[in-house]
């Protein structure tokens, strides 16, 4: 697809966050589990003096509609269980994603066990998508990382990712479960959380030039 680049800024793989978002082995929980997924184009209105989450959209290249960034987000119950990619409610298509390195590494080896599925499941998905767009709001939503939102976020995010890490990880690739591991992993993903959450209060907050 081809863009007005006087009016936008095209973002795609090249961009630190993208490129974040595709290395860090952490995100590939957020992939996976989750359903949280990144197009793989999006662009951000350079002539608008709106925050960066209320001035970013990501194209369709099936029908060329420009979607509204919220079209994906917690506020409309839309921003996670997106395993096959986002949704075009105005085309039915699927909107190509990234795919972090580690999520892909895991689902190549684990292939030939849910491979014979895959068929399946992606109708599955399909079939449920129309209704979760139902009732989309796209003027109103806020944004969770302002004000001291993103304190909220971050350890939410932070204990999240603790749970998963102290827990669930070793659990499965059998390493021991002690207070050694959980007493270090407190204060490190208590930090990495509020990190995460003030970058993304930066990232989403940042507005355009007047």
């Amino acid at each position: 697809m081809d863009f007005d680049t006087d009016k936008y800024q095209v973002y795609t793989w090249k961009s630190w966050w993208n490129l974040h978002w595709i290395i860090n082995p952490v995100m590939a929980v957020n992939e996976l589990l989750l359903g949280q997924r990144v197009p793989e184009v999006s662009l951000l209105d350079k002539t608008s003096v709106k925050p960066a989450l209320k001035r970013t959209y990501v194209p369709c290249p099936h029908c060329g509609k420009l979607h509204d960034n919220m079209t994906w987000s917690s506020h409309n119950g839309t921003a996670f269980k997106n395993w096959f990619g986002l949704y075009c409610y105005n085309c039915g298509g699927i909107i190509p994603c990234l795919k972090n390195w580690f999520s892909l590494l895991l689902l190549t080896l684990t292939y030939p066990v849910w491979g014979w599925f895959k068929g399946n499941l992606k109708k599955r998905w399909l079939e449920k998508q129309p209704a979760r767009y139902k009732e989309l709001e796209l003027e109103n939503v806020p944004n969770p990382f302002e004000g001291y939102g993103w304190v909220k976020q971050g350890l939410q995010w932070g204990l999240f990712m603790f749970i998963i890490m102290t827990f669930i990880f070793p659990f499965f690739i059998g390493e021991a479960i002690n207070w050694k591991r959980i007493l270090v992993g407190i204060p490190v993903w208590t930090l990495a959380g509020l990190l995460f959450g003030f970058s993304m209060k930066l990232v989403v907050g940042k507005t355009g030039k007047k």
